[in-house]
């Protein structure tokens, strides 16, 4: 069949955005534009740009908010929302499915978690950064899993699974550390509508309702604005809708083979013409297919791959340039030096590399879990540095945890250099580690 034109151009940059490098690459530029642009003669129009203020509602309810505002906790909920499907495919059917699979990355994220945190603490305890502890705990899953594939086969499959799952426990850990502890002025009436609102979704999803536009509706216009004026990270409106998303198909593998062969042996029988137009037999037969092939995906599995590239190449990039952009003019060493900066470099690199590491062979060890297949504690100790990438998570926490603009800034600043750090770092020793 001859290629349209489009396909020509279309199908080779599907393919590039397809692979996991292309992610990480592509945040990795959205942060070099926004600092670029905060440091540049146009500086002014980089921090009024996110302060516009955008009104969206109606007569008698509306919500006006920056920009800014509107990109941490509107947009991002999709990206909590992605983050919670993922969660939930994890532990249905991934590496948190059983307790010996799940056991070695669990370990691995509460080390990789903690021990940032104390090295934060005791840099700064006592001092005015003191509530940014639970910046240096994220890890950000797209940026470590997109910028690990420049290790190429230095990093097994079975390497970038145990990354990916302890990526998703880590992905736990920040959003109760946002429910606990970086929620403030909790308003009862809001938080009961927003618990109506998820009772709705979590009945639908035992009536077996699979429309996804049922939960977008009541998850958006209903337990997202509720969890808005509740005084609970609205973000996390999008975890909450993901637990509700159905996981089950309503056909499954074997009547869907079947069904597949009577389709085709139909199609097969039905007219065919040299009419560039099917006749009105093969369109019924098509769209059965069609219908088919949603009832044999789960909601779950089809939510995640339709919001996937709209979260990766629209929302985390557009997130990444209205956050990333960190004035150094004239006081770069200072921040550098800074107290905050410092505990946020030494958490994600030291922290997660001596916290990870350390969990996860206590628990070999103690016989708790094993190794991932065809991996080495080589390969361990380079992902344990990877992981120390916490951009997106980690800017998102130091947002609600920090009120100071130049605590703020500075906190910013170490995650940068901290998440650089620990590329380099990571990658260097699974490059050292492929050839020795």
């Amino acid at each position: 069949m001859k290629k349209a034109p489009i396909d020509r151009v279309a199908r080779p940059v599907r393919k590039l955005f397809s692979k996991d490098i292309a992610l990480g690459i592509t945040l990795l530029i959205t942060a070099l534009i926004a600092m670029a642009w905060a440091n540049s003669p146009w500086a002014t129009s980089y921090h009024h740009l996110w302060e516009t203020k955008l009104t969206i509602g109606f007569e008698g309810f509306k919500i006006t908010e920056s920009l800014h505002h509107w990109i941490n906790d509107g947009l991002m909920a999709y990206f909590f929302l992605l983050v919670g499907l993922e969660i939930k495919r994890e532990f249905i059917s991934g590496e948190l499915s059983t307790l010996r699979k799940a056991s070695l990355p669990i370990a691995a994220a509460i080390g990789g978690m903690l021990l940032p945190a104390l090295i934060y603490l005791g840099i700064n305890w006592g001092g005015p950064g003191m509530k940014g502890w639970g910046i240096p705990m994220a890890t950000d899953i797209a940026f470590a899993v997109g910028l690990i594939a420049l290790a190429g086969k230095a990093v097994t499959s079975s390497g970038k699974t145990f990354l990916t799952a302890m990526a998703t426990v880590d992905d736990i850990g920040a959003i109760l550390i946002i429910a606990l502890f970086l929620s403030s002025g909790i308003n009862t009436d809001s938080l009961l509508a927003g618990g109506i609102y998820f009772g709705i979704m979590v009945i639908g999803n035992l009536l077996g309702i699979r429309n996804f536009w049922f939960y977008l509706i009541v998850g958006t216009l209903g337990l997202w604005v509720a969890l808005l004026l509740s005084g609970i990270h609205a973000t996390l409106a999008g975890v909450l809708a993901a637990f509700t998303i159905p996981a089950r198909t309503k056909l499954s593998e074997i009547d869907f083979k079947t069904r597949l062969e009577e389709q085709k042996l139909r199609f097969e029988q039905s007219n065919f013409t040299d009419d560039p137009l099917l006749t009105s037999k093969q369109v019924e037969i098509i769209n059965e297919i069609i219908k088919d092939g949603k009832r044999a995906l789960t909601p779950l599995q089809r939510v995640e791959e339709n919001i996937k590239p709209f979260v990766n190449y629209g929302v985390l990039p557009l997130f990444a340039l209205a956050n990333a952009g960190v004035s150094l003019q004239g006081n770069f060493l200072d921040m550098l030096l800074n107290p905050i900066a410092l505990g946020v470099i030494a958490g994600l690199l030291l922290g997660k590399l001596g916290g990870v590491l350390l969990a996860t062979r206590l628990t070999v060890k103690l016989g708790a879990g094993q190794l991932p297949s065809g991996t080495r504690w080589k390969e361990i100790t380079g992902i344990s540095l990877m992981a120390g990438i916490g951009f997106t998570m980690s800017i998102f926490i130091a947002e609600l945890a920090l009120e100071d603009p130049l605590q703020l800034q500075t906190a910013k600043l170490g995650i940068i250099t901290g998440s650089v750090l620990s590329t380099l770092f990571g990658l260097g020793v699974l490059r050292f580690y492929r050839k020795s």
